[in-house]
């Protein structure tokens, strides 16, 4: 069952399997009597291969059983040794789809480097995986390899035109302004990149900045001020967060 070769009619199968050994004689005696119980292999039903469509014949699949749990396998009136099966190893990802995906996050954040896969989903591929993809990229002169934030270890690679934006930022004055994002834009960075809890990508939760750096958020209807406000900047960030300003 743990290697998805069989499968059953119920749980009741697995439940009993999962039973410890030093309760299954206190289960049985129960049974006896009458009394409650937990289930047995009694009650597990029918068992079956799954189906598979890549040719494999069933003494094979019995074979990879046998493999899996490291027991002999009865094959007439002889019993035959089977190897333990190797380690399944994980599919490598297709050269062309590796390629979208790092350019697509390069179009995301302009900026890509390891820290900001912590925020992305569970089934992207690993900044291993992507880490010759862009150095490939490199060296075709589509994007830029270099140090474009400081503060940050590993190699780091931009698109062209983000570089300019970059520069434009490093000598803009700090002016107050506040901006406001949901927190399934991007730049939910909180908690990872940036200082304060990580914030939920949910549609309903916000983020406030105030010259880049946050200030408060919205998670589940609760505001949460990142700093000690004033009682009028207070209300200046309420009336942001909540789209009255």
């Amino acid at each position: 069952m743990a290697t998805g070769l069989v499968n059953a009619d119920s749980y009741a199968g697995l439940r009993a399997m999962l039973l410890p050994a030093n309760k299954r004689a206190s289960n049985d005696k129960r049974r006896h009597r009458g009394a409650g119980a937990a289930p047995s292999m009694e009650e597990a039903g029918r068992w079956a291969l799954v189906r598979r469509g890549d040719g494999v014949t069933i003494r094979e699949r019995v074979s990879d059983i046998a493999a899996a749990i490291k027991e002999p396998v009865a094959t007439g009136d002889k019993a035959v040794a089977v190897r333990a099966a190797p380690p399944a190893r994980k599919p490598r990802t297709d050269p062309g789809t590796l390629e979208h995906i790092a350019m697509t996050l390069l179009r995301r954040y302009g900026v890509m480097f390891w820290r900001l896969l912590e925020r992305e989903a569970a089934w992207m591929p690993s900044w291993r995986e992507l880490l010759p993809v862009y150095h490939r990229l490199e060296a075709r002169g589509e994007i830029r390899g270099g140090r474009f934030i400081a503060g940050l270890s590993g190699e780091q690679f931009a698109l062209p035109e983000a570089i300019p934006l970059l520069r434009d930022v490093r000598r803009r004055q700090h002016d107050g302004g506040l901006v406001c994002v949901s927190g399934i834009d991007p730049l939910n960075l909180c908690g990872t990149l940036l200082p304060g809890d990580k914030v939920p990508a949910l549609a309903g939760n916000r983020l406030l900045f105030r010259d880049g750096l946050p200030v408060a958020t919205i998670v589940a209807g609760k505001i949460n001020y990142l700093l000690a406000p004033s009682a009028a900047d207070r209300e200046t960030l309420h009336a942001h967060l909540v789209g009255r300003r």
